[in-house]
């Protein structure tokens, strides 16, 4: 076997030269400037060259130390990705991540269903409106709203999605909203993940690409913010209809017209296919399949 660089020096190296600074390596790896100092040291005199230029309060990388650490940041990053794949691979808990809207709106009131089916499986649910790095993240399973392709990915659908039109019965009676060209004279609710009111007025309208631009609107980057202003009768919001089903049963929301612009999008449950799902994950997907079987 070939002899190896001292390893510890590695990552003492990788921690300064993209953090800029001995002093903030050091605070990352949990020693001292002087250490992190000894470690790059040590390491030059392995490999014959400087990789720092050293001034006073200041150290700045040689091109050959910025190429060096270019080499060994990803087999670096993959002994960590390794590491922590077998670390956990016993991990009985399911970690879940989730768009905030499909967590709060869907999710959310069927939690205690899957805690009182599996009682002994912990629940860790994080959510967030990025896409989830299953390489970099603490997750098992993702639910994301895509396409449904990813070679990477285990993709299970949950559900396809389409774009509806919905506001509070009070509000669709003062602006007498029957059919969609009535939107002229209300107020539309954009939402980042359902930007389609364009898009939805030119196929089902008979206004003119400026009477649509004119309409007046409010944006949200939330959808629950969204929501919960159609629900306050401020406007109509174009939706998944996944995520107004307590509106819908409770009266606080209605669907003023019939018409659905379709998508390619929908509800996918993913993981990694290279990563075998442990007992918790398993009977999570199939808790999912369960659950949306009963909406057909």
């Amino acid at each position: 076997m070939l002899p190896l660089p001292p390893m510890k020096a590695l990552v003492a190296l990788e921690a300064s030269v993209r953090l800029g600074s001995f002093t903030l390596a050091a605070d990352e790896l949990g020693v001292t400037p002087g250490a992190v100092g000894q470690q790059i040291q040590k390491l030059e005199d392995w490999l014959g060259v400087p990789l720092f230029i050293r001034q006073i309060r200041q150290v700045t990388p040689t091109a050959e130390g910025r190429t060096y650490v270019a080499q060994i940041q990803p087999p670096l990053a993959e002994i960590v990705h390794a590491s922590r794949r077998l670390r956990e691979r016993r991990h009985k808990g399911v970690r879940l991540s989730m768009p905030p809207s499909f967590a709060a709106k869907w999710f959310a009131p069927r939690m205690a269903d899957f805690l009182k089916a599996y009682p002994d499986i912990p629940l860790s649910l994080s959510t967030s409106t990025t896409l989830v790095d299953f390489e970099l993240d603490a997750v098992d399973l993702a639910v994301r709203h895509f396409d449904g392709v990813d070679a990477h990915l285990s993709v299970q659908s949950l559900c396809p999605d389409e774009a509806r039109a919905y506001c509070n019965p009070t509000y669709a009676a003062r602006w007498k909203l029957t059919r969609p060209d009535d939107l002229q004279s209300a107020t539309l609710l954009h939402n980042t993940l359902h930007p389609y009111w364009p898009a939805w007025l030119a196929r089902y309208s008979n206004l003119t690409d400026g009477q649509i631009e004119s309409i007046a609107g409010i944006r949200f980057d939330q959808s629950l913010m969204a929501i919960e202003s159609a629900v306050r009768a401020q406007g109509v919001v174009l939706t998944s209809a996944i995520l107004v089903e307590a509106e819908i049963a409770e009266g606080v929301l209605v669907e003023p017209f019939r018409e659905a612009f379709p998508l390619s999008l929908g509800y996918y449950l993913v993981h990694p296919k290279t990563a075998e799902l442990q007992e918790g994950g398993r009977s999570l997907k199939q808790w999912f399949a369960e659950r949306m079987a009963e909406r057909l």
